[in-house]
């Protein structure tokens, strides 16, 4: 799913441990946690998931009552493909931590990809309207990418306008936003909303790249090379450079 990603930042304060010993020994273990925790989730982020297990584990073992080392537990048994634990984890994580809304929106986003969308958008609501939550955008986007997976476009829009009315200058929502009225058929409104954006805006690879698409929809070649040379110039080595060339001729 597009605009989801692993985010996986340590609580500033730790949650209460249940670590025998005295309260310095209890603090070693808090340290140590905290720095398994950290090193799991950098191999994580770079693929090494027998290490990221091993020092994962460790954490959680040194503090159990840690939301962060359930989270990015069931982040890792995600990508090892251990369903049932990964949903396990969640859980225990909102147990020790029901008003974290960052948890709430990582497992909506897993709720989303397992095909579970009604609970999933449940918890990316949740999330959304946490006062808590200082991007309450990503939750409204999240929710608006895990519509579109379930075919509920009218939602999906809905979602993505909020996300934009939160913060305009969103540019992960204003792609999804015109990219789902490209796919709706409206490529003329998708181009107004993605001229108006990028009027205001800074450029992404993303809308680039949609913008290039959108010109080659309406026959407009003059406006595909404008987008598709700024994408070439300003993003050479992205995905959505290499792109351009598998786009369809406009048949114009």
């Amino acid at each position: 799913m597009r605009g989801i990603f692993l985010r996986a930042a340590l609580c500033g304060l730790l949650l209460g441990i249940a670590v025998p010993g005295t309260a310095q020994e209890r603090s070693r273990a808090e340290t140590a946690a905290a720095a398994n925790l950290e090193l799991g989730v950098a191999y994580l982020r770079q693929g090494n998931l027998a290490v990221a297990k091993e020092k994962l584990e460790k954490a959680l073992k040194q503090n159990p009552r840690d939301a962060n080392v359930h989270t990015a537990l069931a982040l890792l048994y995600e990508q090892l493909g251990e369903a049932a634990r990964v949903d396990s984890s969640y859980r225990t994580a909102l147990r020790l931590a029901p008003r974290n809304p960052e948890i709430q929106n990582n497992y909506a986003v897993y709720l989303c990809r397992a095909g579970r969308v009604k609970e999933g958008l449940a918890y990316f609501h949740k999330a959304a309207t946490n006062p808590l939550y200082r991007t309450p955008e990503a939750a409204h986007t999240n929710a608006g990418v895990c519509q579109r997976s379930a075919k509920q476009l009218d939602e999906a829009e809905h979602s993505f306008a909020r996300a934009l009315a939160i913060r305009p200058n969103y540019a992960e929502a204003a792609f999804q936003f015109g990219d789902l009225q490209l796919e709706r058929g409206r490529a003329d409104d998708a181009r107004q909303f993605l001229e108006r954006y990028l009027g205001a805006f800074e450029a992404t690879p993303d809308l680039l790249l949609l913008g290039a698409r959108l010109s080659r929809k309406s026959c407009d070649r003059a406006g595909f090379e404008r987008y598709a040379r700024r994408l070439r110039m300003d993003y050479p080595n992205t995905v959505q450079a290499q792109a351009l060339t598998a786009l369809p001729p406009d048949g114009c």
